[in-house]
């Protein structure tokens, strides 16, 4: 293993630490802001893979599941509110 794998492992695995708090409350980011998150990460984890950064790609594939968590949920907030 790399040094840069670590570093770019370690750095996503602290940004999905910090979006589980955003994953239990209430307010969700737009979803403007969640699905292109979501997007580039999955492209940084297979862009990863390639350079057999596997640490790295884990944490991104991570947090990238987050991202689209959070999509999800904003998406079915947007649904609930267009019923009211």
């Amino acid at each position: 293993m790399i040094w840069q794998d670590v570093v770019f492992g370690v750095g996503t695995a602290v940004f999905s630490i910090a979006l589980i708090p955003t994953l239990r409350d209430k307010q969700k980011p737009a979803l403007l802001t969640s699905i292109p998150t979501a997007v580039i990460l999955y492209i940084f984890a297979i862009t990863s893979s390639t350079l057999n950064l596997r640490f790295a790609m884990i944490m991104q594939l991570v947090s990238a599941t987050i991202w689209s968590a959070l999509a999800w949920q904003r998406y079915r907030q947007n649904q609930v509110k267009s019923k009211l």
